[in-house]
């Protein structure tokens, strides 16, 4: 008896300091969360053909499809998600049903949450001072933990610049840290610089000036070898709708190695919502 009970006082004090340690998580979830949806600014211009004149045609094309006239240039988004995750690989993707929600404030940073109804949840975080990926079993049990490294930082970063170009499109403006250039007909390449971190990535639009897919070399540790390097990435985008002047793919696949004969679709997000908050509250 006196092994069972302090079995169960083993257990209870990895319970209790599991659950802080959740707790804590979500703490500092919500506290990078309350600081990006500030960064929102409060009268933003508004959008002008005149504002991207200067940019190659690709690019100005991109800007006249994705911002109307007139519309005031916010630049940090909340996005709610569903869809699918994939836990598994190309041939054998188990994909889950996913909940998910992310705000958006590119070059500064981001925060997406995932919760994988029953099996897992956690987030992402990326931002110019650091990073993590925090995710727990069952809502406590930790599966993953890492970040606060350069590498680390570094992967958050292009990830986030990339989901800027669909749905923070006036994040992207010309201006300090943010350069454009053509790559052909139909293609434009917008490259990001922010606190010693640079991200390149290219958008395909077509004659309308929709981006059909983008796709970037993201510094990433998602190989065999588990090691840092650069891989291609990207995914498609579809199912356009309008939100507050902005048109903004509702739609988007997306994963490791696109554009070769290796890419996987481990992302399949399905927008329930994209709003420009101005109230700095989640």
């Amino acid at each position: 008896m006196r092994y069972l009970l302090a079995l169960a006082a083993l257990l209870g004090g990895a319970s209790v300091a599991l659950a802080g340690l959740r707790w804590w998580d979500l703490r500092a979830d919500r506290a990078e969360w309350v600081r990006l949806a500030g960064m929102q600014p409060a009268d933003p211009p508004r959008f002008d053909a005149a504002m991207v004149a200067a940019l190659p045609e690709p690019a100005r094309r991109y800007f006249a499809f994705a911002i109307l006239p007139g519309t005031p240039l916010y630049t940090v988004a909340e996005i709610a998600m569903g869809g699918e995750f994939s836990l598994g690989s190309r041939d054998d993707p188990r994909y889950q049903p996913m909940e998910a929600r992310q705000i958006l404030a590119a070059p500064a940073g981001f925060v997406w949450t995932l919760r994988l109804p029953g099996m897992l949840s956690g987030s992402d975080y990326g931002a110019l001072g650091g990073s993590w990926t925090r995710f727990r079993a069952f809502a406590l049990v930790p599966v993953a933990r890492m970040g606060g490294d350069v590498d680390h930082r570094r992967a958050a970063f292009g990830r986030y610049i990339a989901e800027a170009v669909f749905w923070t499109p006036a994040a992207l403006l010309p201006g300090p840290g943010v350069r454009w250039d053509s790559l052909g007909t139909d293609r434009a390449r917008v490259t990001v610089t922010a606190a010693g971190l640079a991200q390149a990535v290219d958008v395909t639009v077509d004659s309308t000036g929709r981006p059909v897919d983008v796709q970037f070399m993201r510094w990433s540790n998602a190989n065999a070898e588990q090691q840092y390097r650069l891989q291609p990435f990207g995914g498609v985008l579809s199912d356009f709708r309008e939100v507050q002047g902005f048109r903004l793919p509702h739609r988007v696949e997306a994963g490791n190695m696109f554009g070769t004969d290796a890419y996987f679709a481990f992302y399949k997000a399905v927008v329930t919502r994209i709003e420009f908050p101005t109230g700095g509250q989640r």
